[in-house]
């Protein structure tokens, strides 16, 4: 039993029995104001009950951890239904100061500020948070009067194993708590664990000395009151994910340096990002250029836009570059005396890229094209400090309002040189080298292997990828396969259709290689609608700063096209245009009609086609591709860092470390 009353004399008793009363009526108050909200809210107004939420389950088991120092904040509810009704969802009495209930608090509270409440409570864990079984009372005070732990015998339920990101997610806690006896940190998406390792420096297996501990400890108080304070209740999102979003931008070692007020200001800066973090159905993938404008769009137009290109190499060494750099011009060329362009190259390493991107904002520039997926970091680091200049990478998947992504449907084009190769093999195999497994990849796969099909329904897709080793286009002429799909041609030069490793190419009777067709990218398309629409007031800087878009545009935009061999048979050009002029109209879905995987489940019955958002994140292949996506470990390391940034697989990633914690 707590001892209570062992004072000097009647008053000192009678001042901390008037505190505990006080405090009573000021939580009685606090609960009974949450309750209403919740109420009107249409909310549970009441703890969680965990005996609701394991109902119907089966297959967990339970382990005893004894008595452990748990968070406050991780205490939501009580493990039966009982006297919830007493408490407010946060734990704040609701029962009046006339009841017996209300006398045991206020002797509860007395006992707390005199000597301290020291018996632990009991409580069940269950996917990181606490439910009361004993001590519900005790929870009550200490919550009230901020205590931030609370020592409790627990009881973990460890959940049946079932493949959920939130079940995987918490066997990762289970390993990052084993090495740091830290429970505040609960993330709810599996890879998280990882991803904040690598920000500090360490991995999975790593030990955490005493001090770390300690360190990290204070640093995440210190970034959650600071995250608190900009009144963060409206986010769906978890102060250690928005810790995780900060990360990317900011050294973690900054968190020991900034005072305060400076942090603050790191996280407004962040805070359209951190939106679009926690509300993702804000994210949009634009399919389509934007031809609408404002009423009075045109009062605020700007005349002339500054625009810099920022590139990791250079077009002699990159044809990759090439082609943005033929898209800088062709922006030149279109808008003249409306703009004024400056590259900027090697920007090949994080210091190097945020340097060149402080150039070009310090030169003048308003709008900064990056202009591949690897700066995406680097971007964002220096467009957190300058919302006034509009900043764009060449990636897909952002998730970032500051820094919209732009890419090209390329699969559009695919499905048209798929169809041009089923019809060219005779054999009716074709060979297929992809670049790597990277988000939107495996829809090029597929709409090539649904194009084979639809003018051969026997074609079989036989898969290599160019980012694994392999003479893999010898390795096709041994196994009799002539017909061969490679990487896209980056620009429309003929003189790369001619060049072996681009497009789509066959080899004739006489054992040459013969171009058929390929996708090609035109970036000076986007570019140019991009500044048009800036110049023309239709691309409103407030609307698109309030979520995260990705520029996703196809054939109908204009940025993708397909170029034909001039020497492909009459017949087959014909129905590469047919299939060109349906894509560009939309009257064409290579994806509405039924499709089945390599495991034999169907995909699609028919009725409809795939989502934008479903064929970005497409990881899986059409039952006539021969062959599989590769993971991480089975890359080349030249291909690993893109596979960070973009890799379909992304979240099962090992990520690099980052700097020593």
């Amino acid at each position: 039993m707590i001892v209570m009353d062992k004072y000097h004399n009647k008053e000192d008793c009678f001042m901390d029995l008037l505190h505990a009363q006080e405090e009573y009526t000021q939580a009685l108050r606090l609960g009974q104001k949450e309750y209403k909200a919740l109420t009107a809210a249409g909310k549970d107004p009441y703890p969680q009950v965990l005996d609701a939420l394991l109902e119907g389950r089966s297959g967990d088991s339970v382990v005893e951890l004894g008595v452990i120092e748990v968070p406050t904040e991780q205490i939501v509810g009580t493990k039966e239904a009982g006297r919830t009704s007493a408490f407010s969802a946060s734990f704040l009495p609701l029962l009046g100061t006339d009841t017996e209930f209300a006398a045991k608090w206020i002797n509860l509270c007395k006992a707390h500020l005199t000597e301290g409440i020291r018996d632990p409570i009991l409580c069940y864990e269950f996917l990181g948070k606490l439910y009361v079984q004993e001590g519900n009372k005790r929870v009550s005070v200490l919550k009230h009067m901020g205590a931030p732990r609370i020592p409790s015998i627990v009881k973990r339920i460890l959940p049946v194993q079932d493949g959920s990101p939130r079940v995987l997610a918490y066997y990762e806690f289970l390993d990052f708590y084993r090495n740091t006896g830290i429970y505040a940190i609960q993330f709810r998406q599996p890879g998280d664990y990882a991803k904040l390792l690598s920000h500090l420096g360490k991995s999975p297996e790593d030990g955490w000395t005493e001090q770390e501990k300690r360190t990290f400890s204070a640093y995440y108080q210190y970034f959650r009151d600071a995250f608190d304070s900009l009144d963060s209740t409206g986010l769906q999102l978890l102060p250690e994910e928005a810790l995780l979003l900060w990360l990317q931008v900011y050294p973690y070692q900054d968190l020991g340096r900034l005072p305060a007020r400076e942090l603050k200001k790191t996280l407004s800066a962040l805070w359209d990002d951190l939106v679009s973090f926690s509300q993702p159905e804000t994210a949009m993938v634009s399919t389509e250029p934007e031809t609408k404008g404002g009423l009075l769009s045109w009062i605020t137009a700007p005349s002339h836009i500054r625009v810099a290109f920022v590139h990791p190499l250079d077009p002699v060494s990159s044809t990759w570059i090439k082609a943005h750099d033929e898209g800088r011009q062709h922006l030149q060329n279109a808008l003249g005396e409306q703009v004024s362009v400056e590259s900027y190259f090697h920007a090949d390493t994080p210091p190097l890229a945020e340097q060149l991107l402080e150039q070009a904002v310090a030169d003048g520039a308003e709008v900064i094209f990056a202009t591949t997926p690897q700066l995406r970091r680097s971007v964002l680091r220096v467009a957190v400090k300058y919302p006034k200049v509009r900043f764009f990478n060449c990636s897909v998947d952002t998730h970032y309002s500051s820094v919209p992504s732009y890419y090209g449907r390329i699969f559009e084009a695919k499905f048209i040189t798929g169809a041009l190769a089923g019809a060219m093999a005779q054999n009716d195999r074709i060979g297929y080298i992809a670049s790597s497994p990277t988000f939107g990849v495996p829809a090029s796969i597929n709409a090539f292997a649904l194009g084979a099909q639809m003018t051969n329904p026997r074609a079989k897709i036989l898969l290599r990828w160019s980012c694994q080793r392999g003479a893999h286009q010898q390795d096709f002429l041994q196994e009799g396969i002539h017909v061969i799909s490679n990487r896209d041609a980056p620009t429309e030069n003929p003189a790369y259709l001619n060049f072996g490793n681009y497009g789509t190419y066959g080899m004739d009777e006489w054992g040459q290689w013969e171009a058929i067709g390929s996708p090609v990218w035109l970036w000076g398309k986007f570019y140019e609608n991009i500044i048009s629409s800036m110049l023309s007031g239709t691309w409103d800087r407030e609307e698109n700063s309030k979520k995260a878009v990705d520029y996703w545009w196809g054939m109908d935009s204009g940025v993708i096209d397909v170029h034909l061999s001039d020497r492909l048979p009459t017949g087959l050009k014909v129905l590469a245009n047919c299939l060109r002029t349906g894509l560009k109209e939309g009257t064409l879905d290579p994806f509405c009609r039924r499709i089945v995987d390599q495991q034999g489940v169907l995909r699609n019955a028919g009725d409809a086609g795939f989502t934008p958002d479903e064929l970005l994140h497409m990881d899986w292949l059409c039952d006539n591709v021969i062959g599989h996506i590769p993971e991480f470990e089975e890359v080349e390391a030249y291909a690993q860092p893109m596979l960070r940034e973009l890799g379909i697989h992304r979240d099962r990633i090992p990520l690099e470390k980052e700097g020593p914690l």
